[in-house]
């Protein structure tokens, strides 16, 4: 993110990390048995989501897209690379999903007009996935937070400041009423990539 918390400018441009820390992003999907995105992010960047600027097998990718909204033609369609999981609720059409499934995703479904996060966790533990690397975007990040699924939180700190009210923050969704009700966190690390600094957090009471 940039110095004021920011993962897109308010035209959506989100090309923040240097080379360094793509490498080390590369690295925690690699080491990860999934990567998880929302259909937020799945559609402003369509993302690869695969391990390419280090050597390492491509984690299962997983979609939250409550109505199946990932379109067919995606480019993460095109990386025959792994399993490719989008995650439904049960207002999703019937047409979508078997689009989606034509074009090499499998449809989970877990939660009546969204996906139940949790409900997914367990499914996804129950065939053996144990690690899961969230991208985003801010409004999945939330969610995560608030129900208590998130172990860690890293945070790349580059040398920008972007503004703008209609910026993307990391984190978005509802918020916390007040600061009492916020998410804690304990500090485990503090490093650097090049002109960036990555801060290592735990999220506490998770």
């Amino acid at each position: 993110m940039t110095l004021d918390g920011k993962i897109a400018t308010k035209s959506g441009d989100s090309h923040i990390s240097s080379n360094q820390d793509l490498q080390h992003l590369h690295s925690m999907r690699a080491e990860s048995d999934a990567v998880m995105i929302g259909i937020g992010t799945q559609l402003k960047d369509d993302p690869l989501l695969t391990v390419r600027r280090v050597k390492g097998r491509t984690p299962i990718r997983v979609i939250i897209d409550n109505l199946a909204k990932t379109p067919p033609n995606s480019r993460i369609f095109s990386a025959k690379d792994g399993r490719i999981i989008i995650a439904v609720s049960n207002k999703a059409p019937t047409t979508r999903l078997a689009k989606l499934r034509c074009a090499g995703a499998e449809v989970i479904h877990c939660g009546i007009e969204r996906v139940n996060l949790s409900k997914l966790l367990s499914k996804l533990r129950s065939e053996g996935i144990r690690s899961i690397l969230l991208e985003g975007g801010g409004g999945l990040n939330w969610s995560m937070l608030r129900e208590g699924l998130v172990d860690e939180v890293i945070v790349t700190i580059a040398p920008l400041i972007a503004g703008g009210e209609e910026a993307t923050t990391v984190v978005e969704g509802a918020g916390a009423r007040d600061m009492n009700s916020a998410i804690k966190l304990s500090l485990r690390n503090v490093g650097r990539t090049g002109k960036e600094i990555v801060l290592s957090y735990k999220v506490e009471n998770s």
